[in-house]
């Protein structure tokens, strides 16, 4: 059953995409890169910081917000966007990883998983149906269908096991999201874990379901890069070519380089803010840890090249200070500086892609990355 497609495909280059999608509260430039705000804030960032780097689109948690401080309440209380403050788009995902990550004590049935809350022990139930009403309530411009997400390397029979039930619970998910708003979105999720025909099956299972944009999920779950890319390579071309592909959970610069190289629009990821919490720094020529005593008399800044303000102005001898020091600001300002270059990396690769030379900037990007940091003589 087909959707209102709300993806507008405006060029291409190989594989590599770049589009347009619009939601109810703003247009999403495609390739994007979501900033991760789990509870409905972005850790060390004030949500004016996120907007001005470049970002066009935040992702929430169903998980997190359901049990705290609960979709009702959010509801009442205008939705996530007046909740938190954001106001522009927002995804949501269905809250099955976090039940897998973060909860001991699951249990798995056709018809839901039962898991105890980690903020308090209580006994929760969280079904196809009550991921979308909580979805629903929080307000989401996209949200995502209950799936079950298998870590990596796992046996071929639990793997299947966890796509067919996962199959099952879309078809689930997309009728009890058929009340929803008009323009709003339900993503579906093909799972397959590193099984090639498996993740070929239900992808196709999906697009018979019927979705506004499809995501690959179960990847970046303990599987080298290697196998996260050829599953890529089989997944996306099984994907409708006029609907966004969001890879959930992904990743480092180089993961979204190559994966926008092999044809996906769309990426979330908490490494921006969680490495620059622990000292360390995304810059145009690779990764830089600021604990390192070797940067306590450099008066560099990150990239004196960089259109970002902290990474063009603040030398590296004070954000060591500030890393060793255990001050507060150290870790805003290096995730303010790391979510601005994921954004400059998205934004240069859109451009890239329009241009007819994504090659080109894949290959200079590469080569940037291998010179490194290279410390003044």
């Amino acid at each position: 059953m087909s959707l209102p497609n709300h993806f507008e495909l405006l060029a291409s280059d190989g594989a590599a995409r770049t589009g347009r999608l619009t939601t109810p509260h703003g247009v999403v430039r495609t390739p994007a890169f979501m900033p991760v705000g789990t509870a409905g804030a972005m850790k060390g960032m004030h949500w004016r910081e996120v907007r001005e780097a470049g970002a066009d689109i935040v992702l929430g948690n169903t998980y997190h917000l359901m049990l705290r401080p609960g979709a009702e309440r959010i509801a009442a209380l205008g939705g996530l966007q007046r909740f938190t403050g954001w106001g522009g788009p927002m995804l949501t995902d269905s809250g099955g990883f976090q039940v897998m990550s973060l909860s001991d004590l699951r249990k798995v049935s056709e018809q839901a998983v039962t898991f105890r809350s980690h903020i308090d022990g209580a006994r929760v139930e969280l079904s196809p149906e009550r991921s979308i009403e909580v979805q629903r309530l929080l307000g989401s411009d996209i949200a995502m269908q209950m799936d079950e997400c298998v870590r990596l390397p796992a046996e071929r029979g639990d793997i299947e096991r966890a796509m067919q039930l996962s199959l099952r619970w879309a078809e689930r998910s997309r009728r009890a999201f058929e009340s929803a708003p008009e323009g709003y979105m339900l993503f579906g999720i093909v799972q397959g874990g590193d099984v090639p025909e498996l993740r070929k099956a239900s992808a196709r299972g999906l697009i018979d379901v019927g979705f506004h944009g499809y995501a690959i999920g179960g990847l970046a779950v303990g599987e080298p890069q290697v196998v996260m890319l050829a599953m890529i390579e089989v997944t996306a071309p099984e994907l409708p070519a006029d609907r966004p592909r969001y890879l959930m959970g992904v990743g480092t610069p180089e993961d979204l380089l190559e994966a926008v190289a092999r044809g996906i629009d769309m990426f979330d990821c908490v490494m921006p803010t969680r490495n620059g919490r622990h000292g360390m720094a995304f810059t145009r020529y690779g990764q830089i840890n600021l604990r390192n005593a070797r940067h306590a008399d450099d008066p560099r800044p990150l990239d004196a090249e960089s259109d970002w303000p902290s990474t063009r102005n603040i030398s590296r001898a004070y954000l060591h200070h500030l890393v060793r020091s255990g001050e507060t600001l150290g870790a805003m300002l290096l995730s303010e500086i790391n979510v601005a270059y994921y954004q400059r990396l998205m934004r240069d690769m859109r451009a890239a892609i329009s241009n007819g030379t994504f090659e080109d900037f894949r290959s200079q990007t590469r080569a940037d990355w291998a010179r490194g940091d290279i410390a003044p003589q």
